[in-house]
């Protein structure tokens, strides 16, 4: 937006942007990655008239001159871009959401194959198997080191490049079933290539106008493939197909993504380094620039600085603790169906995929009611009610029963990462963003594996059972944590 300031002689209309910032730049000081500015008609006229009329404006006698800088430029308004300008965005968002949805089916897939893992050709404990979950946490607390100062060196793009290689690495491995220590090798690299399009899909997403909902949609592709890996894998593994081909399916799509998100997301930084002569950016753009430099002498200050800064502190320990219960469920879930209820393993498989349906329903309904509602006391209600759920599939025995009672969990759970994010993003400052969900995503991910990690070791002596009071457990730290977060201030988007 523009507004008008008239100086009474010579008579000169100079237009003049609302906030004392590069035009072209809209994104994230220091993180090397900018937003381009909205696609707007007026804004290729004032870029080709505003150095000669700033060559007019000095022509001017000084009193005038200073009156002019010294005029309030009008109200202070932080355009933010929006999935549908500039155009390109559109296909940006579809190119995050695919990367989610392969991320959603590569996490849902244990919990329906992992009986199948355990039997051939592994024949192994709960214990054991449940190391991939390990591995793969590893995986993204590796990436949390590299990937801030990847996507500033190298774009976006090429970063997301990156990680696709690591996530069709991972998958080849997996597809030849080779020996079970190679295969938890593999789910480190799935974990690397999941860590780096994570943190830059919901940095992305959650800086777009409307970002609660854009985010719901994010997460929601994420349940999506979350539904959709168990019934595929139940039915592949059912018809004897050896577990490990499922993975063929997932190497396809990071195949896809790999040429589809590099596309879309090409050039994206082109317009980072230009400034308006007009406009210089200020001194205080240029100092937050430095002060996320990833130069060896500036990398430990950053750090200090991520774990100083509370939002980032709390905001980690609470996705720990979602990340620990939503994986500990879909992965144990079926696990303790087959042992507690006497279920058969061709078909509770399918409870999984209620799940993953239960939380692709609730990111794609109930965000906008967390949205309405306020989102600090929304995450409170259900995290309650997921909680009570929890007890009935505990001790309610019936099959039936229970697998409603995890479909509703995964209802309840579903919006709360996208209106945790969407927090986030309104408590940390933006130079700080991709490093800070970066890291919450890292520490998050190691909750879903570290959980269903522990569940397996204890289950080995004491059964499954234990998955329930572990998520009980879980529940009440995401409570503690939600409520330790600062009241984020109050802003219009």
């Amino acid at each position: 937006m523009s507004s008008s300031i008239t100086i009474e002689s010579p008579s000169i209309s100079i237009p003049c942007p609302s906030k004392p910032k590069n035009p072209t730049q809209h994104g994230f000081p220091g993180s090397g990655v900018s937003l381009e500015m909205y696609n707007m008609p007026e804004r290729n006229a004032i870029s080709r008239d505003s150095i000669s009329r700033t060559q007019n404006l000095e022509s001017l006698p000084p009193s005038n001159h200073e009156s002019t800088r010294s005029s309030p430029p009008g109200p202070m308004v932080d355009q933010m871009q929006t999935i549908w300008e500039p155009y390109k965005n559109r296909f940006r968002v579809l190119a995050t959401s695919l990367t989610a949805l392969s991320n959603g089916m590569n996490d849902s897939a244990n919990g329906a194959l992992i009986g199948s893992i355990e039997k051939y050709p592994y024949p192994s404990l709960y214990g054991t198997v449940s190391t991939i979950f390990l591995c793969n946490a590893l995986g993204f607390i590796v990436a949390a080191f590299f990937v801030s100062s990847m996507s500033q060196r190298l774009g976006r793009a090429k970063t997301l490049i990156i990680s696709e290689v690591f996530l069709m690495f991972g998958y080849v491995i997996i597809v030849t079933t080779p020996s079970f220590g190679v295969v938890a090798i593999s789910y480190l690299l799935l974990g690397i290539g999941m860590a780096i399009n994570l943190a830059i899909g919901q940095v992305y997403c959650a800086n777009l106008a409307n970002n609660t909902v854009i985010l719901g949609l994010y997460q929601g592709a994420y349940g999506i493939g979350g539904t959709m890996a168990p019934l595929i894998a139940t039915s592949m593994v059912s018809r004897g197909y050896l577990w490990s081909r499922f993975y063929i399916i997932l190497l396809s799509i990071a195949a896809f993504n790999l040429f589809f998100a590099a596309w879309a997301f090409w050039g994206y930084e082109k317009h980072e380094d230009e400034s308006d002569p007009a406009l210089p950016p200020p001194a205080s753009e240029q100092s937050n620039r430095n002060q996320f430099s990833t130069t060896p002498g500036r990398r430990w200050s950053s750090m200090k600085t991520l774990l100083t800064n509370k939002a980032t502190v709390f905001g980690a320990l609470f996705i720990f603790a979602y990340q620990g219960a939503e994986v500990s469920i879909s992965g144990w879930v079926i696990s303790f169906l087959v042992q507690f209820r006497n279920g058969d393993p061709t078909k509770v498989g399918y409870v999984t995929s209620g799940f993953w349906a239960g939380i692709t329903l609730g990111r794609f309904t109930l965000s906008f009611l967390a949205h309405n509602m306020g989102e600090r006391s929304f995450v409170f209600i259900v995290t309650a009610g997921a909680l009570v759920l929890e007890i009935i599939v505990w001790f309610v025995r019936s099959i039936p029963g229970d697998s409603v009672a995890v479909a509703f969990s995964g209802l309840l759970l579903g919006p709360i990462y996208p209106a945790a994010v969407h927090i986030f993003q309104r408590l940390i400052p933006k130079k700080m963003q991709i490093s800070s969900l970066s890291l919450i995503g890292s520490v998050g991910t190691s909750g879903g594996a570290i959980a269903p990690f522990m569940t397996g070791m204890i289950a080995q002596k004491a059964g499954t059972f234990v998955l329930h009071p572990i998520c009980i457990g879980l529940f009440a730290i995401m409570a503690v944590t939600w409520w330790m977060l600062p009241e984020p201030e109050r802003k219009s988007e």
